[in-house]
Parts: structure tokens; C-alpha cells; sequence
């Protein structure tokens, strides 16, 4: 390189460091004059005044005091600095601050913070890192009291993890310092402001017409069906659809540790467990609202997910007099999750051998439904299996349909095949009896995707 080149190269450099430098006071400018701006507004205004206004009456106060305070402390800002500055602060008062715009935003299905310098978001199954950063974990953790608080719930040292929600039923999880060791956590799953229908998953290959006609007949006859799948396959998403082919007539009880289920019938009784207080007393856990609604007279028991000692009462109930009753399970396959449901049914304070909790799986749960989030981010049913009986010592399924995946295209995305894995269901003279006989077309299903 010669001597002009490395010259060139140098003030290129040197303009670079003082764009940046010049960038970083920029911002620093500005975020005092937020904080001075916010000081003056608690000072001037008394917001316990304005708690029982309407929302958009309140908004249209504090604007009007924001820019009325910009205006009389001559605030040097030009106006699209002003604009800015005037919505950040009506997100910090009124939403969750800098993350207020991902969460309207529905094509954002995720959000996951990082500490205060990393957000993501995931759009379309695949995750974007953007440019929003909060100013430091105290800032974060404002914005984390304010999502607890409003379910009555709370994170400390004492208590560094905790499962929220937002007012449109998003869930929300956060775990905090000393368990985080690089500032606090959180995980946001969006929920769906448009409510997800049979339509939808047929439009995006989620399952097929005649899946869909099977798992219907499955819901109306009151079989009991199990979901399993991984995190953010859709678990939730496929319950909530299920249950809407429960009739209107039932009365369905719900249970959950953070409410997400949206059932549409007229009789829905909704209940949620709560974590212990800051004297460790109060907990109700979903063991005890299972045992609970037993006396609550349901038709159908629906557990939002089955992760502890609640699965032996759910179980039971499945086999007592509740049946159609539905629950979502952590698994990667219906053998996983028998699996994983033995070692729950250990951790339950009544003692039950091996084969007894085997015997109890395979006499509660009549359908298991596996669901995944394929690398393209599309979510695909991949089997639907029915519950046999035990086998070889093991609780055994036989596949009625199947999606099987046969390549990647140049795109990324994922092409396989549904396909009937059986000519027949064992439930059929089940179906034919209450009333929702199948056609012989639904198990010669075979379509090719992608």
C-alpha cells in the first residue's frame, strides 16, 4: 500500500471514530433531556389525579403536558427529536417502554430480551436481532415490575424467576439476577390478536382437510387427546382449536399456570395457579386446581400444560367421569411423552409402581396429536397416533396419519408427504355410534407439500 493509500485510509478512519463519537453524545443529549422532561412532568403533574380517566383521555393529557414542558424549558431539539422523545415517554408511562412497538407489532411472534442491550424478536419462525436497547437493567427491570405487577405477581433475589402475562394474554417469562448472570431475561410469546382458526392451519399446511375431519370427530365424541410437541410448535395454538369443536352446551373448566387458552363457548370456567407470597404462603398450584375442579361439576377438564404432579390427577379425572378432557405436553414424540408423563406421575406424593402408571397412561389417553416447528419455521402435525394398550411391558400407539419429510428445497423450505399411516381407526364403531361416522376417503389420505 503507498503512502497516499495509508493516509487515505487513515482520515477515513479518523472521520469514522468522530461520526461515532459525535453519534454517542448525540444520544446521550437526548436521553438527558428524556430525563429532565419526565422530572418535570412528575413535578407538574399529579397522575394519581388522572388513574380513572379513560385511556385515551389520559394519553391526550400527558402529550399535551409533554410538549408544553419541551416548549417552556426551550429544550434545544428540532421537532423530529421532539416527536420522539415525546413517544418514548408516552410508552414508558402509559406501555412497556421501548419494547411498546414489538408488541403491537403482529407480524412479531416472539420477543426475547437479553439484558438491556439485546432484543430480539422472531418474525416467521426465524429470529432477528434489532436495534432497541433499553438504557441499563434498571431500566429493564421497571419495565418487568410494571408486566408482574398487573398479575399480581413479583421477581426479586428471593424469587428471580416467573411466569406473567400481558393484558392481550401473552405470556411472559422472566428470570432475573443472581440466576442471570448477564441482567435480566425476559421471553415474550406473542398472542395472536387475530385469532388462529381450522382455516388458517388448513392455509398453511398445518394439518390436512381430512386430519382436520378426524381430530373433529375425535373432540365431539369426547375422547381424551394429549398434545405434544416442543417449545413453539403450536401446542397451545392446536388446543385452543380443538376445544372449539366442544358443543356449546358443556361446561369446561380450565387450568393453567399463566391463562392463555381463548375458548369461545358460553360456559368457561377459567383458573389459574398462583406462586407463593414474599412469606412463601398462599401458593395454589395446579395439583390443587385439578383436585379442585373435580368438585367444580365439569364436563371437560382442560390443562393448559401437564409439567408436574398434576398429570396423576389429570389422568384420573380422564378416567372418573371426565372424558374429552385435553392437555399439552413438553415431547418430542409420543413415546417421550408417555415417557415424560411416568416420571411427572413420580413426582406426585402417591406412590405408584411402574406398571400401575404405564396402566393408568394407556387407559386415560385415547388420542396424541405430535406437532413441531419444521426449519423453515412452518409448524406441521406430524403424527396423530392412537393409544393401543400396553406392549412389551410399554405404552403403545399406532400412527393414523403422518406427515413424513422428503427434503429441503434451494429456498430453505421443508417438502414432505401426509399420508394415512392406517386404513382404519380402532375408534370407529366409537364414532359411528355418537354420531360422527367417518367416510373411507379420510384414511386414504395421501398429499405431497412443499
Amino acid at each position: 500500500m503507498n503512502l497516499n493509500a495509508r493516509l487515505e485510509r487513515g482520515a477515513t478512519s479518523v472521520i469514522r471514530r468522530k461520526a461515532t463519537e459525535v453519534e454517542a453524545l448525540d444520544e446521550n443529549r437526548f436521553e438527558h433531556a428524556k430525563s429532565l422532561v419526565h422530572g418535570k412532568l412528575v413535578e407538574t403533574m399529579d397522575l394519581a389525579l388522572f388513574t380513572e380517566m379513560p385511556r385515551e383521555s389520559l394519553a391526550a393529557a400527558i402529550r399535551e403536558a409533554l410538549y408544553g414542558i419541551l416548549q417552556s424549558e426551550k429544550i434545544p431539539l428540532n421537532r423530529d427529536e421532539r416527536d420522539r422523545l415525546v413517544a418514548d415517554l408516552m410508552n414508558e408511562i402509559l406501555g412497556l417502554g421501548p419494547i411498546e412497538a414489538l408488541v403491537r407489532d403482529e407480524t412479531v411472534q416472539d420477543i426475547l430480551i437479553n439484558g438491556h442491550r439485546q432484543v430480539f424478536v422472531e418474525k416467521a419462525g426465524v429470529l432477528f436481532r434489532t436495534a432497541i436497547r433499553f438504557r441499563d437493567d434498571g431500566h429493564l427491570m421497571q419495565v418487568v415490575d410494571k408486566i408482574v405487577s398487573q398479575v399480581g405477581r413479583r421477581v426479586d433475589e428471593s424469587s428471580p424467576m416467573v411466569d406473567a402475562r400481558l393484558p392481550d394474554g401473552s405470556r411472559v417469562n422472566v428470570i432475573i439476577p443472581p440466576v442471570a448472570l448477564d441482567g435480566p431475561l425476559v421471553s415474550i410469546r406473542k398472542f395472536d390478536r387475530n385469532r388462529i382458526t381450522k382455516d388458517y392451519l388448513l392455509a398453511h399446511l398445518t394439518l390436512t382437510p381430512e386430519i382436520s375431519q378426524y381430530l373433529e370427530a375425535v373432540i365431539r365424541t369426547k375422547l381424551n387427546v394429549l398434545i405434544s410437541g416442543g417449545t413453539g410448535a403450536g401446542k397451545t395454538t392446536l388446543l385452543n382449536i380443538l376445544s372449539g369443536c366442544i358443543p356449546a352446551s358443556e361446561r369446561i373448566v380450565t387450568i393453567e399456570d399463566s391463562a392463555e387458552l381463548q375458548l369461545q363457548q358460553p360456559h368457561v370456567v377459567r383458573l389459574e395457579s398462583r406462586p407463593p407470597n414474599i412469606e412463601s404462603r398462599g401458593e395454589v398450584t395446579l395439583t390443587d386446581l385439578v383436585k379442585n375442579s373435580l368438585r367444580m361439576r365439569p364436563d371437560r377438564i382442560i390443562v393448559g400444560e401437564t409439567r408436574g404432579a398434576e398429570v396423576l390427577d389429570m389422568l384420573q379425572a380422564m378416567n372418573t367421569g371426565h372424558p374429552g378432557s385435553m392437555s399439552t405436553i413438553h415431547a418430542n414424540s409420543p413415546r417421550d411423552a408417555f415417557a415424560r408423563m411416568e416420571v411427572m406421575i413420580g413426582m406426585a406424593p402417591s406412590i405408584l409402581s411402574e406398571k400401575g402408571s404405564r396402566a393408568l397412561i394407556a387407559s386415560a389417553v385415547n388420542v396424541i396429536v405430535q406437532i413441531a416447528r419444521l426449519p423453515d419455521g412452518a409448524r406441521r402435525i406430524l403424527s396423530v397416533s392412537e393409544v393401543t394398550g400396553i406392549q412389551d411391558g410399554a405404552v403403545s400407539a399406532e400412527e393414523v396419519f403422518s406427515f413424513r419429510q422428503e427434503g429441503v428445497s434451494d429456498e430453505g423450505r421443508v417438502h414432505g408427504r401426509f399420508l394415512a399411516a392406517s386404513r382404519f381407526s380402532r375408534y370407529t364403531e366409537h364414532f359411528r355410534t355418537h354420531g360422527a361416522e367417518l367416510p373411507a376417503s379420510v384414511f386414504r389420505l395421501d398429499r405431497s407439500i412443499g
